[in-house]
């Protein structure tokens, strides 16, 4: 390894790379110093010394914290590897515990997403964890998988979208996986007339409030989260988190149209109807296209496809 040194070949040493790691989850060098029990200034000064070896830098660093450059981005995902398969042999050969372990996911507002992030965080064998969930916005979940702030985002394509979200993910060097087709269902309160139906047409839906995320700057009909987002709708209600749209849904007696996909757990008052139309919601995940997902990752994918399967739900192999 070079003048003895116990790390990666090209004078990396791997403390070097857990502290980018974690400098990179967290933000900011002071608080990925405090959670490793390292100075700031050593902290520091062991970054300077890596982006001197590697030949770029790898943070944008503000009175803010710091952020990832694109040179920085590409060596995450390097970095995440040798970390993740040098914690695996410690723990087979020297009989260490589980490291402290990292996900940072962005999704679109699926209560099935959250679902398996639960069994996720139960499943962890790890002593502590950071992991972080984002409900956001169509183009930020784009980009925060294209800089690495999420590891993985969760997002729908149908026929309306897919050319624009694919050039999005193409040009972001991202790609994307599908777990599964949905047929759309509407959801409203169970107070709400039609959560008794078997199904409800565009009809029965006209003189009820329309509920939909907000898309912020960024908004664009390819981009919204629902379907049939060109269709006009008397009475519009743009919202930005899930709990406030479920509000609606009972206090006004709204609806919003998704997969059909809810927890009687994680939502018990809200109802899935099926919505007679002709179209067809495929879901799945995004991630970076020549980096591989950690086994964290790896995981959290599973407990979705898990949870989808639950609900009877065919997965896409």
């Amino acid at each position: 390894m070079g003048r003895g040194d116990a790390g990666t070949a090209n004078g990396i040493t791997l403390q070097q790379l857990r502290y980018f790691v974690e400098i990179a989850a967290e933000g900011s060098i002071s608080a990925a110093a405090d959670l490793l029990y390292v100075s700031q200034p050593t902290m520091s000064a062991a970054m300077k010394d890596l982006e001197r070896r590697v030949g770029h830098p790898l943070f944008v660093r503000s009175v803010r914290g710091v952020t990832l450059t694109e040179e920085g981005a590409e060596f995450l995902g390097y970095a995440r590897q040798v970390v993740e398969q040098a914690e695996l042999l410690e723990q087979r050969y020297l009989g260490r515990p589980p490291s402290r372990r990292l996900l940072a996911v962005s999704t679109q507002h699926y209560s099935f997403v959250v679902d398996a992030f639960v069994r996720m965080v139960r499943a962890s064998g790890a002593a502590e964890y950071a992991f972080t969930l984002r409900e956001t916005r169509t183009w930020e979940i784009i980009e925060d998988v294209r800089t690495l702030r999420s590891e993985l985002g969760v997002l729908y394509r149908n026929d309306f979208n897919r050319s624009v979200i694919d050039k999005l993910l193409r040009e972001a060097g991202l790609a994307f996986t599908p777990l599964f087709v949905a047929t759309p269902h509407i959801f409203v309160a169970r107070t709400n007339p039609l959560a008794t139906r078997d199904r409800v047409t565009l009809e029965d839906l006209e003189d009820l409030p329309r509920l939909t995320f907000d898309q912020g700057a960024n908004n664009s009909f390819y981009l919204a989260e629902e379907i049939l987002s060109t269709r006009s709708s008397a009475q519009d209600i743009r919202v930005s988190d899930r709990a406030t749209i479920f509000n609606l849904m009972i206090g006004l007696g709204g609806y919003t149209i998704s997969t059909g996909i809810i927890s009687d757990d994680l939502d018990p008052s809200i109802v899935a109807v099926p919505l007679a139309v002709d179209e067809r919601i495929e879901i799945g995940w995004i991630g970076q296209q020549s980096i591989p997902l950690t086994s964290q990752a790896e995981r959290f994918v599973t407990e979705m496809r898990g949870v989808v399967s639950d609900f009877g739900v065919e997965l896409i192999a």
